[in-house]
């Protein structure tokens, strides 16, 4: 970009031409909702991501509200029950826990800014019936631990993959085989971008099956099949339940379809932004750079800092041109969830301090070293690191954890019959 151009957070990137022809086929077939397209993106997500059940969906948010509604329904779940949560994530994550009239329990997140282990376990009571682990910014964090935890004490696990797509495993495999549901984000400023769309992935066929008819107003044969069937009978078909209409369709598809073929190549250049950044910001006092896990090759769909008088970072941010962001205000501060604010201090601490930096594909090298340049003149170099404060932190909570484990443990000794 020009030295005095403007360098926002996010900028959606599509290939136009491409795009163009892939939608000009839904136009020239006369078939924009729900059919060929949307069969083919769900076949080509499967066959990238090695999750065999992939169902397109108009949003992840969408998404996340059909898997509570599935796994609850399969598993019998009750008004009340709970799912453990972070408070730090878009407020979508935890709008669709109330939705479903089930209760969010906050657990605190870790150096990677994903749900940590220790603060999970400490939440689990005989009500629990899920864990929603929000992958941050592409951030795999202690999610195997997560996974571990979940098959141990017999909870689902809920994959929230909006920064996802592209994750994959140290092995090569892609992120999603160690939830129960797995549910990803294809909105404009996503790394694999449409307008709004999104995928939902079970690991069961049978709940696939469920969600095709959920997301088609329980309707049990969508209007593509029965067109393409055989037999004069092709126009019948049954409601088994209540639905919802929020399949995707054949435009927002065919935009996926091309953005998919270049997400690894997208995703090469964020994690070489993201090594630009690395490079400029070890060199300023005062910048605690978000670490990735060693687990796993990143999406890179964020880059996060963590910064003292973060507002007055932002602002001087702004004044030269740089437009950051904040992902996220931690939900505990917003009036309807601060119930569960004691529970998430670590979150609480960085969400005051964290800058989103511009990430996208319209990013140069020059713009790096602008933004970089802009921290080094306004960060205070006297400033607390906020990377050291963060673990006396988290080192206070795991002790105060565990002496209320400590003191459950007691109660329960006393409260125990002697034989």
């Amino acid at each position: 970009m020009d030295k005095n151009e403007p360098i926002q957070l996010f900028v959606p990137h599509f290939r136009v031409d491409e795009t163009l022809a892939e939608i000009r086929e839904c136009l020239e077939k006369g078939w924009t909702g729900l059919g060929f397209k949307t069969v083919a993106f769900e076949n080509a997500w499967s066959a990238y991501s090695g999750l065999p059940h992939s169902h397109f969906v108009n949003s992840a948010t969408v998404g996340l509200q059909l898997a509570l509604r599935l796994l609850s329904e399969n598993d019998g779940w009750n008004e009340g029950d709970e799912v453990i949560t972070t408070a730090l994530t878009f407020v979508s994550t935890n709008h669709v826990i109330l939705h479903e009239r089930l209760t969010p329990v906050f657990a605190d997140v870790d150096e990677f800014l994903c749900l940590d282990p220790s603060s999970v376990e400490a939440q689990i009571t005989p009500k629990t019936r899920a864990v929603i682990f929000v992958g941050l910014g592409g951030n795999t964090g202690r999610l195997q631990e997560v996974a571990e935890l979940c098959q141990k004490r017999g909870l689902r696990l809920i994959l929230d993959a909006a920064h996802m797509a592209g994750t994959r495993w140290s092995s090569g495999m892609h992120v999603g085989p160690e939830a129960d549901v797995t549910v990803f984000s294809f909105q404009a400023v996503k790394n694999l971008p449409t307008a709004d769309s999104g995928m939902i992935c079970f690991r069961d066929a049978k709940l696939d099956e469920e969600v095709r008819k959920w997301t088609w107003l329980g309707i049990n044969k969508d209007t593509y099949s029965r067109t393409h069937s055989q037999g004069s009978y092709k126009w019948m078909y049954d409601v088994e339940h209540v639905g919802f209409k929020s399949h995707g369709n054949s435009i927002m598809a065919a935009m996926g379809l091309v953005s998919l073929r270049y997400l690894d190549i997208d995703n090469a250049y964020r994690r070489q932004l993201a090594t630009w950044y690395d490079q400029r910001l070890t060199e300023i006092a005062g910048v605690s750079r978000i670490p990735m896990s060693t687990e796993c090759e990143s999406s890179r769909h964020l880059y996060q800092i963590a910064v003292d008088k973060r507002d007055e970072v932002m602002l001087a941010l702004n004044s030269q041109g740089v437009s950051p962001g904040v992902h996220y205000r931690e939900n505990t501060a917003y009036r309807m969830y601060e119930g569960g604010a004691a529970s998430v201090p670590v979150a609480r601490y960085m969400s005051d301090r964290l800058i989103s930096l511009p990430m996208h594909m319209k990013v140069t090298k020059q713009d790096v070293d602008r933004v970089a340049g802009i921290l080094a003149s306004v960060v205070d170099s006297s400033a607390k690191n906020v990377s050291l404060e963060l673990a006396k932190l988290r080192g206070q909570y795991a002790n105060a954890t565990s002496a209320i484990q400590r003191v459950l443990t007691n109660e329960v000794a006393v409260a125990r019959p002697r034989s």
